[in-house]
């Protein structure tokens, strides 16, 4: 029987390849330039490239008929045509409303060929991962990526460092609209939830990159648009549950362009999660509404989308006490409502205009709103920390109390943004401004005492206000010198004003009224040796104002960044690499100083000088037209220079440290196995290298290496009734059960009691466990 097998199975591969294969080429132009790096798919097949340097491709094919999926960073192109011999086809996209699309993001994002090291991911490559999780953990194969997750599953708070830059660092964007918190500069993908399912494209640049809107880039760069106009009318509706009680549903749709001009989509989202970590339950709605016109010269787009959550807080983590002895999901939280409860509504309006052949204008409008508050049980308090007055009982005197304390945050965010771009066959130069203003109103009121002393209804104990505008004037230019060389040029001036003034949330004045102006050039050129490889050359600098938390600890001091790229670029159609090598040298670089404040946020501290020196390799290989490999590492060496540090009653000058949650070797890599069209196998892989949660190369700070493997499957099929197709999709997060720490924090302390007239510097750590071994399956409806 087996040699029976083994003889159809020869004769099948014979007349497979005995029959006759056509080449399909094409070069694919915008305008009269050729654009590179552009996804070329045969729709309904595993069969696919993407455009060289000269924006050209090439294809073997049976005679038939093909319609192939030309794509880019926005919505995708289909192009149709019959294949009876070898072809040549020319595809302009400067026809297509794509362009347009692509406006929107054309200011903060680079093109393929640039010298600035980046990775665009696409719609497809996340959808059938999408069954939950936030975009951190979706983005975790990405060269340089390290992500985490306060839970344990990947639902609600997570977070995302990139060459150890932590979230304060990567600006992001959507639409080109900024949007990290502007006092805290962190991002809360949790206000977001499911956002990946509206989202069209992303861009991760990888060091200062480009200039961007809102808090400058201090280690990556990641700009998001959200989903394109679809031509035809649609519904979708998706499900999927998992492990921990995890579900999502998602309900979108889309009218198609109705008149061949306007067109309105929508999706409403709600994912539940008990999590890993005990209590650690989250509850998520989110919404995203779109109305747009488009003709030939014009898109407008107003939307709006937004996010409620509610989240048990899971901040503190697990110590390694409490893991040997309660377990590693450990929480230490019991209070039934310790949960944090905030809304965020975002209102955008886009308005791309094609001026002529040469000239196009985007104009941005933005208005965020949010507001919510974090619940805490104390025992034990001290009236005075909240402006209460001590009770008296006979001869006894009261001046400590249980109390439950709500701590808020009211803000308003407001962004203008608008560039023009002028482009011809050598040249392309855009040109713009952003201004924004935020105004941040916290406050904190007791909510039930035990002892209620003199305290009033909703009365806040302490009360601040903050204003920030953020303004910044640009010019990018991208040269081309011949068929060979390209030179590039950025230039940003940027004005930052900082005033807040109050009490702190621990009742200690705050007052600050700081300036900034920055100076961040940047420049850079490309060499295309052949049609295959290209090199390139960049040097960008960075400066980045400190952060609310920095202000209360006394820090008033901007960081300083040189970042120098070298890179080099091979794509031959079938095999694709990206190796590049970085130096970024730092000045005053507050880095995380392992320690947390009482809400989780990382504490930081200024370190004087520092240094990224890394190689990172991506590639993406067809290994046949069934299997294909994208593998990715980074080597870096990450380091103080001279780190100064207190230690037992003394200032010690450590000299050269490893820099905190900096691992020196990060690798990723997705092997894809699709045996038929329909029918899709993937395993993701991560390896990330030990590293410190602080800066003074301390046994106890360190974080161990660990290798976690995820299984992904997807299964669509196309009935010819009501649904247009129905894909199922299954994921199993942490295959082979590893027991892992991605995140945690580390602290000192000085005992100054227990010798008198002595020091003793003592320490302490706090993890997050990730979760061991779970799985989330669903279902996608189109119709």
């Amino acid at each position: 029987m087996k040699h029976l097998i083994t003889i159809l199975f020869i004769a099948f591969t014979l007349n497979v390849n005995a029959q006759e294969l056509f080449t399909l080429s094409g070069k694919i132009t915008d305008g009269s330039k050729p654009y590179p790096g552009v996804n070329v798919q045969v729709k309904g097949t595993s069969i696919g490239t993407t455009t060289d340097i000269n924006g050209q491709f090439s294809l073997n094919l049976k005679e038939g008929t093909y319609i192939l999926i030309i794509s880019s960073i926005s919505k995708p192109k289909e192009v149709k045509g019959n294949l009876t011999e070898n072809s040549f086809i020319s595809i302009d996209m400067s026809d297509s409303f794509v362009v347009l699309e692509e406006v929107l993001v054309s200011a903060v994002r680079v093109k393929t060929t640039s010298p600035v090291t980046h990775s665009n991911v696409t719609k497809k490559e996340l959808e059938k991962r999408n069954l939950g999780q936030d975009i951190p953990i979706l983005l975790n194969y990405l060269p340089s990526v390290v992500t985490t997750s306060d839970a344990g599953a990947g639902v609600g708070y997570s977070g995302i460092r990139v060459r150890g830059s932590d979230a304060t660092r990567v600006n992001i964007t959507i639409n080109g609209i900024p949007y990290n918190d502007a006092e805290s500069q962190g991002t809360f993908w949790v206000n977001m939830p499911d956002f990946t399912s509206s989202t069209e494209s992303m861009q991760l640049q990888r060091g200062v990159g480009t200039s961007t809107n809102g808090s400058g880039a201090f280690g990556a760069s990641l700009n998001l648009l959200t989903d394109a106009i679809s031509e035809n009318s649609y519904g979708e509706i998706s499900n999927s549950f998992g492990s921990y009680n995890t579900r999502k549903h998602t309900v979108k749709f889309s009218t198609g362009k109705i008149n061949d001009h306007i067109e309105f989509s929508g999706r409403l989202s709600k994912i539940d999660s008990d999590g890993y970590i005990d209590r650690a339950w989250s509850n998520l709605k989110s919404y995203f509404l779109q109305a747009a016109y488009v003709d030939d010269n014009t898109l407008i787009k107003a939307l709006t989308f937004g996010g409620h959550e509610k989240t048990y807080q899971a901040w503190y983590g697990v110590t390694k006490d409490e893991m040997e002895t309660l377990g590693r999901t450990y929480n230490p939280y019991s209070y039934e409502n310790e949960i944090d409860n905030y809304k965020q509504d975002h209102y955008q309006l886009h308005w791309n205009e094609k001026l002529s052949k040469n000239w196009s204008t985007t104009i941005g409008l933005n208005y965020t709103y949010g507001r919510g508050y974090y619940e805490q049980y104390k025992e034990g308090e001290d009236f005075y920390d909240y402006n209460l007055t001590p009770v008296t009982f006979g001869s006894e005197t009261i001046d400590q109390t249980d109390l439950i304390r709500r701590r808020w945050l009211d803000n308003d965010f407001y962004v203008l943004n608008a560039n023009a771009t002028y482009k011809n066959e050598q040249l392309e130069f855009i040109f713009g401004t952003s201004l924004s203003t935020y105004k941040g109103d916290h406050f904190g009121e007791i909510i039930w005492a035990e002892f209620a002393s003199n305290s009033e209804i909703r009365a806040h104990y302490y009360d601040s206000k903050t204003e920030k505008n953020d303004s910044n004037i640009f010019g990018k230019l991208t040269y081309s010198l011949n068929d060979s060389w390209t030179l590039f040029t950025d230039l940003q001036a940027r004005f930052v004003t900082f005033n807040t003034n109050g009490l702190t949330s621990d009742r200690s004045p705050i007052k600050v009224n700081e300036k900034y102006s920055f100076f961040n050039p940047k420049a850079g050129v490309t060499f295309k040796a052949d049609n295959n490889n290209s090199f390139y050359l960049s040097y960008a600098k960075a400066n980045k104002e400190p952060n609310r938390t920095d202000f209360e600890n006394g820090v008033n001091t901007s960081e300083k960044l040189n970042d120098f790229e070298l890179g080099w670029r091979f794509n031959n159609g079938t095999f694709k690499v990206n190796s590049n090598i970085y130096y970024m040298l730092y000045k005053d670089q507050l880095v995380l100083a392992g320690a947390i404040d009482d809400t989780g946020a990382p504490l930081r501290a200024t370190s004087g000088k520092s240094y990224r020196l890394g190689l990172e390799i991506d590639a993406q290989v067809k290994l046949s037209e069934k299997l294909s490999l994208q593998p990715n590492i980074a080597i870096s060496n990450n380091k103080n220079v001279d780190f100064v540090t207190p230690w037992n009653g003394e200032l010690v000058d450590l000299g050269e440290t490893n820099l905190s949650f900096s691992p020196n070797l990060i690798i990723g890599s997705i092997f894809v196995y699709q045996p038929t069209k329909d029918v899709q196998f993937s395993i993701l892989s991560k390896y990330v290298g030990e590293q410190y949660m602080g800066n003074v190369d301390n046994k106890n700070s360190k974080l161990k290496s660990y290798f976690v493997n995820d299984l992904n499957l997807s299964y669509e099929i196309n009935p010819k009734n009501i649904f247009k197709s129905i894909v199922f999709s299954a994921l199993v997060n942490n295959l082979f059960n590893t027991e892992y720490i991605s995140n945690g924090y580390y602290y000192t302390y000085d005992d100054t009691w227990s010798v008198p007239d002595e020091t003793t510097t003592l320490d302490g750590a706090g993890y997050y466990p990730q979760a061991t071994r779970n799985f989330l399956i669903g279902a996608t409806l189109k119709f």
